[in-house]
């Protein structure tokens, strides 16, 4: 794997945002394959409560500065950059005042999910390829954590599906059990038909829950990862249907495992 290149795309990753099994296994896997020699860069979105001073993020003014377009409108993409102390990593930031200001991440203060969460997840899938592709770099494997980040394979196989950068990239998606209540904004269909989402691929996410969300990864992902030990019956008879390599939850040997599935699905190609 030594000089391969991956790309994790995650919606939370410590020590930005509090320890979960989410968080820390994005950053854990992340620091493992940079320590092996592979070239990595981290994406997350700026979420408001992530202490910039603290954490030394600075804009990245080359980067920023283009709109991405989100259901009709313009929203302006800036992307900011940290490296985590003593492991020499970047960490690129997906920010816009509108979407990402507020102090909070996923929820209000009636722990109620933001109206606009799924055009704050369109995006993120959109600014994580267009910073991409100003950095001019092809990711070998596309690693996604997180219901935020997952409409990045959507995204990918989709719109994206003629960009040239991306035409050997390998797309995993990592399953976690974190789901919400409700679902999102049930507009997400209409808002995914403005940017020519084929219409089967737009049927999984008519009602916007998070199965249905993470199903939708599921099928536009080249491999699966059991991120937690236990994911619901549902996403597990889902992925039960598709012909895809599937890692299962590991513990012990995680590093070594996770190493091993990327290096085999690169092989594949």
């Amino acid at each position: 794997m030594k000089d391969k290149r991956i790309l994790f795309v995650s919606s939370e990753v410590v020590p930005y945002l509090p320890e979960t099994e989410l968080s820390s296994t994005a950053f854990n896997v992340a620091k493992n394959a940079h320590s092996k020699g592979v070239q990595t860069r981290i994406f997350m979105p700026r979420f408001g409560v992530i202490n910039e001073r603290r954490h030394q993020l600075h804009e990245v003014i080359r980067l920023s500065g283009m709109n991405l377009v989100v259901n009709d409108m313009d929203m302006p993409l800036i992307i900011k950059v940290a490296s985590i102390p003593k492991e020499r990593m970047q960490v690129y930031f997906i920010d816009n005042e509108e979407y990402f200001k507020r102090k909070a991440v996923f929820t209000d203060e009636d722990d109620e999910l933001f109206e606009d969460n799924d055009e704050r997840a369109i995006f993120f899938a959109k600014g994580v390829v267009e910073t991409v592709k100003k950095l001019n770099w092809a990711p070998d494997i596309i690693h996604v954590h997180g219901w935020m980040a997952s409409l990045l394979p959507l995204y990918l196989k989709e719109f994206y599906k003629e960009e040239p950068l991306f035409t050997e990239s390998k797309i995993i998606t990592s399953l976690y059990d974190n789901p919400f209540e409700g679902s999102l904004d049930e507009a997400l269909a209409e808002k995914l038909e403005f940017d020519n989402i084929n219409d089967e691929k737009i049927a999984t996410v008519k009602i916007p829950s998070f199965t249905n969300i993470l199903k939708s990864a599921i099928e536009n992902s080249d491999a699966i990862i059991h991120g937690s030990e236990t994911i619901s019956e549902e996403l597990s008879t889902f992925l039960e249907g598709k012909e895809i390599p599937v890692l299962e939850h590991q513990v012990e040997n995680m590093k070594e495992s996770y190493l091993n599935f990327y290096a085999d699905l690169i092989a594949a190609n």
